[in-house]
């Protein structure tokens, strides 16, 4: 009977991580794309085919480090059982689903960490405080520095010295620097190494001397990929202005898509990492590719509709200005990957409209509601932590332990 339960356990754990997964993949994922079909780049249904494809790419290749977070850096003391998993799946599910019939901006990141929390001080561990301090260190500067990236992105393109031809292709370099350093699962590594970059992989594969303890190979690895960006970009504003923003529209929501899976998808994996690695002994690709399924599925049958939406406020937007929002967007993402912390995605694009908006002499969003949803935002972090607490233990009681 305890095995039959267990599997029963595993299987109900399982559809809930793949149901938390498709919603990440019908709703957090959208946004990088959106610009590119207000500006008519790209239609929408082709929009929500590509971003089903890089999302689940980002979230293969780039999910570990986040997911390790969730599912074992947030208590001490305690493994996350599969009845505690389900339960903070449920939780965290519950709250996104609230968000999306009631239209309140309830952030992925904070219901499902304030629901791993929860449900592991029900088990009885201990708060994983060092942990806190570098997850709210994080979110609290998300707001300032991508408001503040995106400020200087949009006076950098509204600068009447600095043509426009020069502007664009200058932020295109910047995000292709950074595309070569991006730690990537699939680029070969030393052991216990952790993932690692295009950049760093030909540095090591080539010895060159160091300088200030930086290879110089990945250096010059980074300065070429941002120089191919540049004259890329470069040669098609030069041919047409709007042509240049509507191309670097569809690449930068191609790099942010991707970076969007690989930071969200350890939302929805990483309540079972225990399980499936030490429980079930199976590999993370295992995991990894159950999240990055459920981010297709969902990116497929839900983006659409939410595009059409989103579409029309970035076409209000403008093309410069969501540019400006989206680089900061794939910037803070991959740092957050790098570091292993869970984010929200739309905080970091709500901050990026306004540092946007705040380049034109208006941020475009009312303080009323940049309050309201602040404000949310700190009621879905401790009521996920009370829910995802008091559901386990009612679970608990229901199954005998």
């Amino acid at each position: 009977m305890a095995g039959v339960l267990f599997w029963a356990l595993v299987a109900l754990a399982t559809l809930t991580s793949f149901a938390t997964a498709w919603a990440l993949g019908a709703n957090s994922n959208s946004p990088p794309f959106a610009p590119a079909i207000g500006a008519n780049a790209i239609s929408t249904m082709r929009a929500a085919f590509l971003i089903g494809i890089l999302a689940a790419l980002g979230a293969l290749t780039q999910g570990g480090g986040i997911s390790e977070t969730v599912g074992a850096g947030l208590i001490d003391g305690v493994q996350i059982t599969s009845l505690a998993a389900t339960a903070g799946l449920l939780t965290a599910t519950g709250f996104m689903a609230f968000g999306v019939y009631s239209g309140y901006p309830v952030p992925a990141a904070f219901a499902t960490t304030g629901a791993m929390v929860g449900v592991g001080l029900s088990l009885g561990g201990d708060p994983a405080v060092d942990t806190y301090r570098r997850i709210v260190l994080f979110w609290a500067l998300v707001p300032p520095v991508s408001g503040g990236l995106a400020y200087l992105s949009a006076t950098l393109l509204r600068r009447d010295d600095i043509p426009e031809t020069v502007s664009v292709p200058l932020l295109a370099a910047v995000v292709g620097g950074i595309v070569a350093n991006v730690q990537l699962g699939v680029v070969p590594s030393p052991p216990d190494a952790g993932q690692s970059s295009v950049a760093g992989f030909l540095a090591r594969r080539v010895e060159t001397p160091t300088v200030l303890g930086v290879d110089t190979l990945a250096v010059l690895v980074t300065l070429a990929v941002a120089a191919a960006g540049f004259r890329f970009v470069r040669r098609r504003t030069r041919a047409s202005v709007e042509d240049g923003i509507r191309t670097f529209l569809v690449l930068l929501g191609s790099v942010v898509a991707f970076s969007s899976g690989g930071s969200q998808v350890g939302l929805a994996t990483g309540p079972l990492e225990n399980l499936y690695g030490a429980e079930l002994g199976l590999p993370g690709i295992v995991l990894l590719s159950l999240g990055a399924t459920g981010i297709l599925v969902g990116a497929w049958m839900g983006a659409p509709k939410l595009l059409q939406a989103t579409s029309r406020e970035y076409a209000q937007l403008g093309g410069r200005r969501s540019i400006a929002a989206l680089v900061p967007g794939f910037i803070i993402a991959q740092l957050a990957i790098a570091l292993g912390i869970p984010i929200s995605f739309n905080n970091i694009i709500i901050s990026g409209v306004i540092g946007g908006g705040l380049a034109g002499g208006s941020a475009g969003v009312s303080r009323r509601k940049i309050g309201v949803t602040l404000v949310f935002w700190l009621v879905t972090l401790a009521a996920s932590i009370a829910i995802g607490f008091g559901l386990y233990r009612v679970l608990a009681a229901m199954l005998g332990g």
